[in-house]
């Protein structure tokens, strides 16, 4: 099963604010810690890809934990994709900023390909060199295709994009990559988002009233989770002996809204996941399909659609999803 808060994005432990004063360092941590947020996805392993995404030959089997979130998620980048084709555009360009293992710009591809385009460049970049690797050696068969230019970089999502204005098609930045930054650097960060897209960006973040995730391993895994709201900080002690802490931030859907509000058109923003994973039996203790389990997805659907956009759901949701327009897209 996976959550795709796992996927990294930055590297924040060196120059990490102090929020409040807590008598030390918000960077403090024992010998056995690491404040790093590259190095823990460096060191989680081979084992990681599939926790993190199933079985790599079925990208779109959308089968884990937070099935339903997942495809919710491709659902509009897969709508955008195919308007985009349909509008006469024979070229795309993608961006996948904090991109992990390369999943989601790998499903991006392979979708475009198929439906026709002629051309197709697409970037994904990590702060975690591991993953930028297993991206690569993922892709290697697609990026051979004929008018695909598929690319996976490690860079920082503090740097400036290399992309030029106005260029990017599709630019997303999934699961919680946002959640490891400094909130303060935000604004700047949606600034530099803004300026690549010519088309749509799109978010997912940790709500404050989330369910608990232990980001490298299942939350089975976990013997000690602690999120400190204050220093936007999160310890987590694993049952292997692993001690991993790092920033973390969790939003409210308006500090969401108002971080991108400035710099592009808000198209979407509702709650991910209110109900289905709540729901999931667990293999320890409950049957395989207990009875009236089909009956009982069709309402957990009904009750997502009908509460994904109160403002009292949303901050409870397993996920925030922001779908923003860039202003240039409207003006033409």
């Amino acid at each position: 099963m996976f959550d795709y808060d796992s996927i990294p994005a930055r590297k924040w432990a060196s120059n990490l604010p102090v929020s409040h004063t807590v008598g030390h360092s918000v960077l403090q941590v024992d010998n056995e810690a690491t404040d790093d947020v590259a190095d823990i996805y460096n060191r989680a392993g081979d084992d990681y890809v599939s926790y993190a995404d199933g079985d790599p030959s079925q990208p779109f089997a959308f089968d884990g934990m937070h099935a339903y979130a997942d495809r919710c998620v491709w659902a509009v980048l897969e709508r955008k994709l195919t308007d985009l084709r349909a509008s006469g555009a024979s070229s795309v360009r993608l961006l996948d900023a904090g991109c992990g293992p390369g999943t989601w710009l790998r499903r991006l591809v392979i979708r475009a390909h198929a439906l026709g385009f002629s051309s197709i460049i697409a970037r994904g970049f990590d702060i975690a060199q591991a993953q930028i690797q297993r991206a690569r050696l993922a892709t290697q068969t697609l990026s051979s295709l004929p008018g695909v230019n598929l690319t996976f970089d490690v860079a920082d999502l503090a740097d400036r994009l290399p992309e030029p204005d106005a260029s990017v098609d599709l630019t997303l930045c999934l699961y919680s990559a946002l959640s490891h930054l400094p909130v303060t650097r935000l604004p700047e960060i949606s600034k530099e988002m803004a300026r690549v897209t010519r088309g749509y960006f799109i978010t997912t973040v940790r709500p404050i009233g989330s369910t608990p995730t232990a980001f490298v391993d299942s939350i089975e895994k976990v013997r000690r989770l602690k999120q400190d709201h204050v220093r936007n900080r999160c310890e987590i002690d694993l049952s292997d002996g692993r001690h991993i802490a790092f920033s973390f931030h969790q939003f409210t859907a308006v500090e969401l809204r108002n971080y991108f509000a400035g710099c592009f058109d808000i198209e979407d923003l509702r709650g991910l996941d209110l109900f289905h994973s709540r729901f999931m039996p667990d293999s320890r203790w409950n049957p395989v399909s207990p009875p009236g389990d089909g009956q009982l997805a069709d309402e957990l659907e009904r009750l997502e659609e009908a509460h994904a956009s109160r403002q009292e759901f949303m901050d409870r949701a397993t996920h925030l999803l922001l779908v923003a327009r860039s202003r240039r897209a409207v003006a033409t």
